[in-house]
């Protein structure tokens, strides 16, 4: 295969379109996100990602889960749990079986924050794609993204409704 090779500019544009659509959705979520309740789509996600786990077994991430979920690095997520805390919307704590391992849930005002978040991260990405939709070079990949059904065990993603 040569740089020229068909196959290869067909593969280079559809990664191109697809990161387009991607930009564009995380753009308006962002921008209605810090309109409506001051949060990023990263810290979003992240009240999203640590709103799931539970107390059972497995059930609560260590931090590069965390991390891996939110499509971070562990130190940019650590800072943004850090920046969450001091908001009072994360607590973290130790692991009761593994003192090294530190915890983090979402506060109840954080619980309260993600339920009022919600509907307008759902609402900008039904409008993101609705608007995406319009444009030829898109519109198939908004029909994919629309027709994906959910996994039984969702990954958290960013600016994706729950």
């Amino acid at each position: 295969m040569t740089a020229t090779d068909p196959a290869l500019t067909a593969l280079s544009q559809g990664w191109c379109a697809l990161s387009l659509l991607h930009g564009r959705i995380e753009a308006h979520i962002e921008r209605a996100l810090q309109a409506g309740h001051g949060l990023s789509v990263r810290e979003y996600s992240l009240l999203d990602v640590l709103s799931r786990q539970h107390d059972g077994v497995g059930g609560h991430l260590q931090m590069k889960q965390v991390a891996d979920a939110v499509v971070l690095s562990q130190s940019a997520t650590t800072r943004l749990v850090t920046r969450l805390e001091d908001r009072g919307l994360l607590a973290r704590y130790l692991c009761p079986t593994d003192r090294r391992g530190i915890y983090t849930n979402v506060s109840d005002a954080g619980l309260k924050l993600l339920a009022e978040a919600r509907p307008t991260n759902d609402a900008a990405l039904r409008e993101a794609l609705d608007d995406a939709a319009g444009n030829p070079g898109l519109a198939p990949l908004v029909r994919v993204v629309e027709s994906a059904s959910a996994p039984a065990h969702p990954v958290p993603s960013m600016g994706v409704p729950s």
